[in-house]
């Protein structure tokens, strides 16, 4: 198993959870190829789109007068795609394309949206750049633009290259991905949270130099991003190599430093199964608080996505126990799990034990 290999699972699980992805690379090095390869395997028509020979109103529309207003009209690519439902959009040459292209690009990347029309979430994103000391008039990567992209590295070696010409080069097994789950992604969400309790300056930390911005760096769409990326390894736990693509999404997302300690941090939880907890509501639970947060986050995630009333009736049960000990933490749990209160539940038994947690969730006055 070679980077790229791991590389190209990552491609194929961010594409699967629509995290827009940037491919950073040589020229000449398959970018391209692996791109249309991964859209044959996903039966995905893929819309190859040139930055450096785009304008703005490629990607803002081009105003057309009409009798009800102006219609920015989207390019005949964004309406191709808009018409299938689903797809690839590639934008090649990310860093030849100049400031103003980039800036008319963060709507598409970020909003989806092309001049006045609006792509289908079952469109993809999916970019690539050279260096800009590798790319004919290259720019630097405008920050903006670069906090809305996963940004993974592109890599061949000599190995690969003689393998490839001599038995074919191969293709991320794409087909076995699946998507994560909303409870998969919210509990992922929860965790990530978690960690930015404990590491609050980390929420945000924009670069102080152009191209150290232009790449991976920590922000609240970011961390977004990278929950993504742990609920997709997670749902695709059985695919090989799958801990390595998500350690690159992560890092991808939110730098190397941040993405290092949030995957170090994560190594250490060992919490419970939420489905465990809710059969066994008197186990042991962690005494950190960090840990208790990504517990509940989790178990809440779980009840949420559960939708049943016994479940979200035992779930007081646990922020109860946690109540008692650090309420603080056992008060943003209840909150989440008040506002999705399936119908016919009842309060919880502990009613008397849970009052001063379950006053502070709005349940009783």
């Amino acid at each position: 198993m070679t980077k790229n290999d791991s590389v190209r699972t990552a491609l194929a699980l961010a594409v699967r959870a629509g995290l827009p992805v940037l491919l950073w690379g040589a020229p000449g090095t398959g970018k391209t190829s692996a791109v249309v390869a991964l859209g044959r395997q996903l039966d995905l028509p893929v819309e190859v789109v040139v930055g450096s020979v785009r304008e703005p109103g490629d990607f803002a529309g081009l105003p057309v007068v009409r009798q009800e207003g102006t219609w920015f009209a989207p390019p005949r690519w964004a309406e191709r795609l808009a018409s299938a439902g689903s797809g690839l959009l590639f934008l090649d040459e990310l860093t030849t394309a100049p400031p103003a292209v980039q800036a008319a690009m963060l709507r598409v990347v970020l909003e989806r949206a092309v001049g006045d029309l609006v792509l289908p979430e079952g469109v993809r994103i999916v970019a690539a750049a050279n260096p800009p000391d590798l790319a004919a008039d290259g720019w630097e990567l405008s920050a903006p633009l670069a906090n809305r992209l996963v940004h993974l590295d592109w890599e061949v070696s000599p190995v690969d290259v003689a393998d490839g010409l001599a038995h074919g080069f191969p293709e991320p097994d794409a087909v076995r991905v699946v998507p994560p789950s909303r409870a998969g992604v919210a509990a992922a969400k929860a965790r990530v949270g978690a960690f930015l309790r404990v590491r609050p300056e980390l929420v945000l930390a924009v670069p102080g130099t152009p191209e150290r911005a232009g790449r991976s760096w920590p922000s609240p769409r970011s961390w977004e991003m990278a929950a993504i990326a742990l609920a997709a390894g997670e749902a695709d736990a059985a695919v090989t190599d799958v801990d390595a693509a998500v350690a690159a999404l992560v890092i991808g997302a939110v730098g190397e430093a941040a993405g290092f300690e949030l995957l170090s941090w994560l190594r250490t939880l060992d919490l419970p199964d939420p489905e465990t907890l809710l059969d066994d509501p008197d186990a042991p639970l962690p005494d950190r608080a960090d840990r208790l947060h990504a517990l509940l986050g989790g178990l809440v995630a779980h009840v949420v996505a559960d939708g049943g009333a016994a479940a979200w009736e035992r779930a007081w049960t646990v922020i109860g126990r946690v109540s008692k000990t650090t309420p603080d933490v056992a008060a943003a749990s209840a909150r989440t799990l008040a506002a999705n209160r399936p119908a016919g539940a009842g309060l919880p038994s502990a009613l008397l034990d849970l009052a001063p947690i379950l006053r502070s969730a709005g349940l009783m006055p």
